[in-house]
């Protein structure tokens, strides 16, 4: 199944501009967005985000290994979040620069350990991680907590401008 991620222009900015915020410690701010998921029956799925929720200033914790690193606090505001709209859960964050970013080393990392646990509270959609430069995206989309993930095929802005960009190629 390919994943498709749709977004409303305004949310974006909005995202992106929340993530561009500097923090006393951390060298990135981190996110969650809640979505709606439905298929169109031809193997594709589409991912309706509704929501975003920046992560509090002291839910960040010092880790010199990673420019952001959340603690549990963090993740089970996240988790009520996904809970209390019975959606999906995606942690976001940015890398800034241009074109279709990358994820880092611990970006892989830390999320195959942390997204796979989004499916004990929330476990009939799909949940994922996704990472902004700022004008594109790259994303990965769980099915459920026993599969590997699949990137995100393409990013949809909806509204005025309407525009595709990012995905997996």
């Amino acid at each position: 199944m390919k994943a498709y991620v749709k977004i409303t222009a305004r949310l974006l900015a909005d995202i992106r501009q929340d993530l561009e915020r500097p923090h006393a410690f951390a060298y990135e701010r981190v996110g969650f967005m809640t979505a709606g998921v439905t298929t169109d029956g031809n193997g594709r799925l589409f991912v309706l985000v509704r929501d975003y929720h920046p992560v509090a200033d002291g839910d960040y914790v010092r880790n010199p290994r990673a420019g952001a690193s959340i603690g549990a606090e963090a993740m089970r505001k996240g988790l009520q979040l996904a809970y209390k709209g019975r959606g999906a859960l995606l942690h976001i964050h940015t890398h800034g620069g241009r074109g279709r970013p990358a994820f880092s080393g611990i970006d892989l990392e830390s999320a195959a350990e942390f997204v796979p646990g989004f499916f004990n509270v929330v476990p009939q959609v799909p949940h994922g991680l996704i990472v902004l430069s700022d004008n594109s995206a790259r994303g990965l989309i769980w099915m459920n907590a026993g599969k590997k993930p699949a990137y995100v095929e393409e990013f949809i802005q909806v509204g005025a401008p309407y525009a595709r960009f990012g995905g997996a190629a």
